[in-house]
């Protein structure tokens, strides 16, 4: 049964997704607690697959009875199973504060809504299992097509911003798909254990240069690295208050695993020019959004559209870390990739929170907002420690380990990336706190103004991914263990 696992962690959420038509054809209000009982076993399969593989090993899960490099097969290593917790911890927090949200935008369609957004985790879950590069491509584009739709929901500018990204996912997904094409060319395989042990000798290959940087381009574009960004601030400020969270933290981090694959599991970091150049080439990109990313984050007016050039600069810092092709670098980057999951998600809960209690969209809307519930101070506080990346939050040990990965190589150039995009990061973010907290200092308990009583789903939205950023810290020691010894067969 638990070699089963990985295939349930999939499968739970996609038929949540084609039967919810018919379960909730009678009443569409059963479609959120259908999502949520859904996610809740998705949740529970995904941890008990974790603990199965830190027990016994890697699960690899044949589908057909076609062993690889023939037959599909999905991977669960720990890196797998660490994301596939993650994903579906945060996609159940996130469903269930969208459960306090107005349903007006959705109202009617509450059926399709939570039926795409189940399709997308489902397809979340497929690339983190995935173990081809085309399967990789498949699962890639269920998540960009599910998310397509839901930024579109509310209409108006939205609609603008879903077809932008369409437009540019759809690049994506093209230069990617040719280089799948140009891999499977020079090798006759696609299955990533097997072009690991191909794709190194072959790095002369013009066929797998072109390859190779077709796929990094696709790959750059999904996820939203500088200067291929410009979907990304426009999809994550106008998509509805309850899809924000989820494509914020989700969306560009399983992009990201997957280019993470494709470097260390079929490029290799082994010795040789090549490999040297394609992990200079990657950290140099990295270095360059951070500091793009956190330079245009603290010129923004708006929350989301600040909290979405942060995450930017922050998939900026993974890169950094990954380039350094080290075995403390990558087990780093891997580690912030997690603690910048849940820090984006809490950011865009917040956010919406703030924008439905208090109608606050913009920076400056804080100041007369009169915010004194402890809740959204307490969490915001938390999360502008761990995005600074102070201890003892999980964000100070990710870019501890990044930082430890520089100096080891000896690169002051990305040393100095992380410093600088960390003294932006505290520029912006100390904006922010000054305007909350001069607004509730300076309407005080006397204030006229009534608080606005917070639902137990918002006052969760918050606190448990608030909670998540400390407990990665508190927890660090022995998750970057798993990801050192998940990576120790790959050369570095």
């Amino acid at each position: 049964m638990t070699q089963h696992l990985p295939a349930l962690v999939f499968l739970i959420p996609f038929f949540a997704a084609i039967s919810l038509p018919l379960v909730a054809m009678r009443d569409e209000r059963r479609a959120g607690s259908i999502a949520l009982a859904a996610l809740c076993a998705m949740s529970a399969a995904a941890i008990a697959s974790l603990w199965t593989i830190l027990d016994q090993g890697v699960v690899r899960y044949d589908f057909g009875g076609w062993a690889a490099p023939i037959g599909i097969e999905w991977v669960a290593d720990e890196v797998a199973a660490i994301m596939a917790v993650a994903a579906s911890l945060l996609a159940l927090v996130c469903v269930f504060y969208a459960a306090s949200l107005p349903t007006t935008a959705i109202e009617g369609r509450m059926i399709p809504f939570y039926a795409i957004l189940l399709l997308l985790i489902s397809g979340l879950a497929g690339v983190i299992y995935a173990g081809d590069l085309f399967n990789l491509f498949v699962f890639l584009e269920i998540v960009a097509l599910s998310a397509y739709a839901l930024v579109a929901v509310p209409g108006g500018r939205a609609l603008v911003s879903a077809f932008r990204y369409l437009i540019m996912g759809a690049l994506g997904a093209s230069f990617y798909l040719l280089g799948v094409a140009y891999f499977y060319a020079a090798t006759g395989t696609l299955n990533i254990v097997d072009l690991g042990q191909r794709i190194p000798q072959l790095l002369e290959s013009k066929a797998v240069i072109v390859g190779l940087l077709f796929m990094f381009l696709g790959l750059g574009i999904k996820t939203a690295l500088m200067p291929l960004h410009a979907w990304l601030p426009d999809a994550y400020s106008d998509a509805p208050d309850s899809v924000s969270p989820i494509i914020a933290a989700l969306l560009t981090k399983v992009a990201l695993l997957a280019w993470v694959r494709v470097l260390f599991w079929v490029v290799g970091a082994g010795g040789g020019s090549q490999p040297a150049v394609v992990f200079s080439l990657v950290w140099s990109l990295g270095a360059l959004a951070a500091v793009g990313g956190a330079v245009l984050a603290l010129s923004q007016t708006g929350l989301r559209r600040m909290f979405a050039y942060g995450g930017i600069a922050h998939i900026g810092l993974i890169l950094v870390g990954v380039g350094q092709a080290s075995h403390t670098g990558l087990a780093g980057g891997l580690f912030y990739l997690i603690n910048d999951a849940v820090m984006q998600c809490v950011l865009f809960i917040w956010a919406g929170v703030l924008a439905h209690q208090y109608g606050v969209r913009t920076i400056e809307d804080l100041k007369n907002a009169q915010v004194r519930n402890p809740w959204i101070l307490g969490s915001f506080l938390v999360v502008t420690i761990g995005m600074i990346g102070l201890p003892p939050t999980g964000g100070f040990f990710g870019k501890w380990y990044i930082v430890l990965a520089a100096v080891e190589s000896q690169n002051y150039i990305a040393l100095a990336a992380v410093v600088v995009t960390t003294l932006l990061t505290l520029a912006y973010f100390v904006r922010v706190l000054e305007k909350l907290y001069r607004g509730a200092r300076d309407t005080g308990t006397s204030s006229s103004v009534a608080e606005p009583v917070m639902s137990l789903s918002f006052r969760v939205g918050i606190a448990v991914p608030t909670a998540a950023i400390i407990g990665l810290g508190l927890f660090s020691d022995r998750i970057v263990t798993i990801l050192l010894a998940a990576t120790s067969g790959l050369g570095l």
